[in-house]
This record gives C-alpha cells, structure tokens and sequence, in this order.
C-alpha cells in the first residue's frame, strides 16, 4: 500500500501543541466526560465524543482568536485529543463504582479518581507499540469511523462555525427540557400504557432528550434490536411468569416475601427480568470476546513484532509524523503504577492485604494489557459506541473473582477488591478506544504522535478527579440503582462478582438469560444490544427506537442525492450529540442543587389532573422530535 500522505506535511513549521489547546481540551472534556458519566449511569451506554469535541475545538479556538491569537489544525486536533480523554474515563468509573455504593461502601472522589487515572494512564501507555500495527500499516484495512470523521471535520475547518451552531443548539435545548421535566417537573419523566389480554403487560417511555440522541446515533437496526430485547422482556417474559405463577401460594425465589400475583410488573422485572438480563449481557460479552479472540491473537503478535523492530531501529531518524513516546515510558509507567497498588491499601478493595494487592495488581496489567489490545483494534472496525468494555469488564471480573474463590477471598472485601480491579481494566480499555481514534484522527491530519499520547496522558490525570466528583456527586443526590439513577452495568457487575464470591446468584434464571443471548447470536442478531434491551427497562428502549427510526427516515429521504445525505448525517449526529451533552450538564447542575439543598427538586408544585401531565409529556417528546427532524432536514 502507498505511504499515506497527510494533510500537515511532516516539516510544517506549526506547532504541534500549545497550552491553549490543552487547556481548552480539558476543559470541553469535563464536560462531556460529566455527560457522559450521566448517560451511562442512566441507561448504562456512553457515546464517542470525539466528533463534536472536534467541532466544537474548531469553534471555540476561532471564537477566541483576538484572545489567543490564530490557531492552527494541530492545535484543534490537540484539544480534541485532550477532551476524548476525560469524556472516555466516565465509561469505565460508571461500569464498576456504583456497585461499591450499593455494597455500603462509601468510596472518596480521591479513590474514585485514582482508580480512573491508574486505568486510564495504562490505556495511553499499552497503546503505544500498538499504533505502527493499527493505525499505519492497516490504514485502510481498519476506518476507525470516529477518528476518521473527526479528521474530516478539522480539516474542513472553515466550515467550523456553522457545524458547532447545531451542537450547541442541541445542548441548550436539551438542557432547557432537563431543567423543565426534573427540576421544574412540568410533566413526569416517564409514561406508560397498560395493554389488555396480556397479564402486567406494559408499554413505556422515558422521553427525554439523550435517549432520543443515543438512538438517533446508534441508528435503525442497533435502537430495532434493543427495543427487541425490551418488548420479549415486558409483553412475553412479565405475562408469562405472571400467567404460571398467579396461583403460587408461596414466593418464588429470588423473591422471598410476595407471591407472583401481589407483585406488580416492576417488581417482576426487578426480581426475575433484570437477572435474565444479567444473564444474557455477560453471556453476550463473553460470545463477544470469544468472537474477537482472534483479532486479540493477530493485535498481540503484531504490536510484539512491532515492538522488536522498534528496538532494532532505535537510532534511525525517524519522521516527525511518526514518532511515539519511547518505550520506556511504557515500562516506567506501568511499573509505577503498579508499585503505587501495592504500597498503598486504600486504593484496591478496603484495607486489602500486601499479597492480595500483588495479586490484583497483576491481574490488573495482564487483563489491562490483553483488553487494550482488543479494545484498539475492535473500535477499529465498529467505533467507540460498539466497544464491548462491559464483555472485557465481565471477562475480567470473571477471572479474578475465581482467582479470588481459588484463594479463599469471598467476603465482601474480596468482592470490593475484584471489582476494583475491574474498574482500572475497564478505564484501560475505553480509553485505549478513544485514543485509537485520536491517532487515527492525527495519522490523516500529520499531527505528531508523541504529543497526542502526551496530551491524552495530560488529559487523563488533569480530569480523572473532575469526573469522579461528577460521579460521586450524581449517587450522592440520587442514589444508585434509584429509577433516577439505575446505574444498570455496575448492577450487573455487582451481579457477577456476587454470583462468583458469594454463591448466592439464582443461576437457572441466568442461564435462561444466557440462552436468549445464544439464541440471538444463531439468528445472526447482535447478542450484546439485545442483550442490553433484555435487561433494561423497555421504557428506556422506546425513545431510542424512536431515535433510530428518525435517522432512518431523514437518510432515506436524502435519495441519491449523497450531498445531501452526508449534510444530514453530520448535522443529526452533532444535534445528537448536543442533546446527550445538554441533557447531562442539565442532571450535574440538579445534582449540585440537591446536595447543596440536602433535598431533592420538589418543582413548582404543578398537579396535573388525571393523565393530562402524560399527554403534555408526550407533546413535549414530539415537539423535541420534530425540532430535530426540522433541524437534520433545514
């Protein structure tokens, strides 16, 4: 294949990063990184930042020239690396750190950072002999979809201002319909609709402004599965075990005090469903693993490969546009943070041992650095959104909780310490994720790599603690596993490590979840959303699905016109973007009201008479929809 050319020849004379750019990017990074937090706490999924923090770069830096002075692409590029960072740490902190809340554990935004910035400084540095394999010599063999757009959208930079105009309309919108719906309480966050003939069967909704931006991101067929998963859940599953167990006398373990027919469906799904739906996730990440071990083979001989032939060519010159941080970085850093593990008995679990901290900090490196290399290639081929980090997570907590078991660790404190050691892997590999774009982004522009992975370090230790405050803040004022806050993948990783350390997991109900995931994967169904659609509320699943089918119907109607086509994309998916974001800063500034007030927002005091606030709900939802209709088509 010919060499790539980029688009900053390798001797430009621009600087390739200046402390504007940094701190820009860091700062866009808390912000979606907060977001994001806010999104995957809420319905368990995060988004890739890097499109919109690339507009949004381009825009501010323009805006703020007569300040800063002229800017250049490798300065937006800069800030775009450096925010990606933060907003990927949310995924691995709400995938693990809830369940620690709902164990009793009260954990400090000290050690929730520290344990974000360990995972995510590994990230960086495992991704480094991986770069020449990935991102150069598979240039056009792996698209890195999110990378690549981000590139495009810098380098047509001068259309910058007009691009970022729909993100933040988006952001403003969404967060004025936030603030109205959970803070005002103008109408009730969720709806729903009683079916007849089918026993506890419901229909329901969440209409707020992310689910309708998830959806519309993760297009028609992804948001069809998922709703998939919700409707087998709510109008097959509740009706059947409420049609065979409405003459049970006796509970029906899990459950241990109401019989079937005193249950309403809430409380069915919450005994019997999100179990299957545990079941049927973490079977659905291990098939995903499974599916990917032989990209994980092929990306561990490549980057050891690569790494031998890095040190045979340690003093040839090499081209700025080529150049890594050395691999002493890499060995320097992890040891470091290993040795920080074990010295230090507050970090991993609660008051862990020397000897179980030496354990853990080992499994953390072999599965950090394993999943890393997956991580890379995998977003390579299907983008951030797709990675599947819970499967890692899963596989992870998997194998150090039957280490654990092998050594006797069962308690609660060697459940808290497994699940750490997920949380530093799961940061690992959604940041390695991200960074794979960011370079990706930087090989087509001609940005330096070395200053990429060094801003990306930057951006990880400068916003690790800043996210965790957001996370720390967001179960503080709304308490985990509440309906305002389900914090679904740290349910089901406390699940796992439970179910593994203390054997008290009902495995019938998961193994039928598990089966439904088999099932899917022999259809030629994505296993893991509709995995996914199984184990969350369907209320969550249906504005998503409406998201999908509005992208549907804006592409389609674009015909053959690719023009067209490609101004619609663009321009729903930074919409989209703007809702997520808006949404989530709205629910972070509820937040700080709620533990600054001790209290929750009790609203204005609005009482709607009898359905009339569902269907002024509904009215609201569509007026959202057809904003965002008007505004992909306009």
């Amino acid at each position: 294949m010919p060499e790539k050319i980029p688009y900053v020849p390798d001797d430009t004379s621009y600087l390739d990063i200046t402390l504007k750019a940094v701190i820009l990017g860091a700062i866009f990074g808390v912000i979606f990184g907060s977001a994001n937090a806010y999104l995957g706490l809420r319905v368990g999924l995060t988004i890739s930042t890097a499109i919109p923090l690339a507009v949004i770069s381009v825009a501010a830096l323009r805006v703020l020239t007569p300040i800063l002075g002229k800017s250049t692409i490798l300065d937006a590029n800069i800030a775009q690396t450096t925010g990606s960072a933060s907003s990927s740490l949310a995924s691995g902190i709400i995938f693990t750190i809830p369940a620690l809340f709902l164990w009793g554990f009260n954990p400090s935004i000290f050690k929730i950072g520290t344990l974000a910035m360990f995972g995510g400084i590994l990230g960086v540095l495992f991704m480094i002999p991986l770069r020449r394999a990935l991102i150069v010599k598979e240039h056009g063999v792996l698209p890195y979809p999110e990378g690549t757009a981000a590139a495009q959208v810098l380098i047509s930079a001068e259309e910058g201002g007009a691009k970022a105009k729909n993100v933040f309309l988006g952001l403003g919108v969404a967060a004025v319909f936030k603030i109205f719906q959970s803070f005002l309480h103008l109408w009730p966050e969720k709806i729903y609709l009683k079916l007849p003939v089918l026993k506890k069967a419901k229909l329901g909704g969440e209409p707020t402004p992310a689910l309708l931006g998830v959806g519309y991101i993760l297009g028609p067929r992804i948001a069809a599965i998922m709703v998939a998963g919700g409707l087998l859940s709510w109008l097959v599953i509740i009706p059947l075990i409420a049609y065979f167990g409405e003459n049970l006398n006796l509970p029906l373990l899990p459950e241990a005090e109401l019989s079937i027919a005193e249950m309403s469906a809430e409380q069915i799904w919450d005994k019997y469903i999100r179990v299957i739906g545990a079941g049927a996730v973490a079977v659905a990440g291990i098939i995903t693993i499974f599916k990917s071990f032989p990209t994980m083979y092929n990306s561990l001989k490549m980057g050891i490969r690569d790494l031998r032939s890095s040190k045979g060519n340690m003093h040839v010159q090499k081209k700025r546009t080529d150049t890594d941080l050395p691999i002493s970085v890499l060995g320097i850093g992890a040891l470091i943070i290993v040795i920080l593990i074990i010295i230090s008995p507050q970090i991993l679990g609660i008051n862990t041992s020397i000897f179980i901290r030496v354990i853990a900090a080992l499994c953390i490196v072999f599965f950090a650095f394993c999943f890393v290399t997956v991580s890379s290639r995998i977003v390579g081929l299907v983008g951030v959104s797709s990675n599947p980090t819970s499967g890692m997570a899963i596989v992870t907590l998997l194998g150090t909780s039957l280490l654990f078991y092998a050594l006797g660790w069962t308690d609660i404190f060697g459940q808290a310490t497994a699940l750490t050691v997920g949380t530093v892997v799961c940061v690992g590999a959604s940041v390695a994720g991200d960074i794979s774009q960011d370079l990706k982004a930087g090989y087509i522009i001609g940005a330096t790599p070395k200053r990429q992975q060094s801003t990306e370090l930057l951006g990880v230790v400068t916003s690790a603690f800043a996210v965790a405050a957001a996370v720390w803040l967001l179960g503080e004022s709304f308490t985990f596993g509440s309906q305002t806050l389900p914090a679904p993948q740290a349910v089901l990783m406390k699940t796992v490590v439970e179910g593994v350390l203390g054997g008290d997991l009902p495995w019938g109900l998961v193994l039928i979840g598990g089966a439904f995931a088999v099932v899917a994967e022999i259809l030629r169904i994505p296993s893991l959303p509709f995995a996914v659609g199984i184990y969350l509320p369907l209320s969550t699943m249906t504005p998503i699905y409406v998201g999908g089918v509005i992208k549907l119907f804006m592409e389609k109607g674009a015909g053959d016109n690719k023009e067209k086509l490609t101004q619609r994309k663009e321009k729903g998916v930074l919409l989209s973007s703007g809702f997520i974001a808006g949404e989530g800063i709205a629910m972070v500034l509820v937040a700080i009201y709620a533990y600054i007030t001790k209290k929750k927002p009790m609203g204005i005091g609005l009482v709607w008479p009898g359905n009339v606030g569902d269907f002024i709900c509904l009215a609201a939802f569509i007026g959202l929809v057809i904003y965002l209709i008007y505004k992909t088509k306009k």
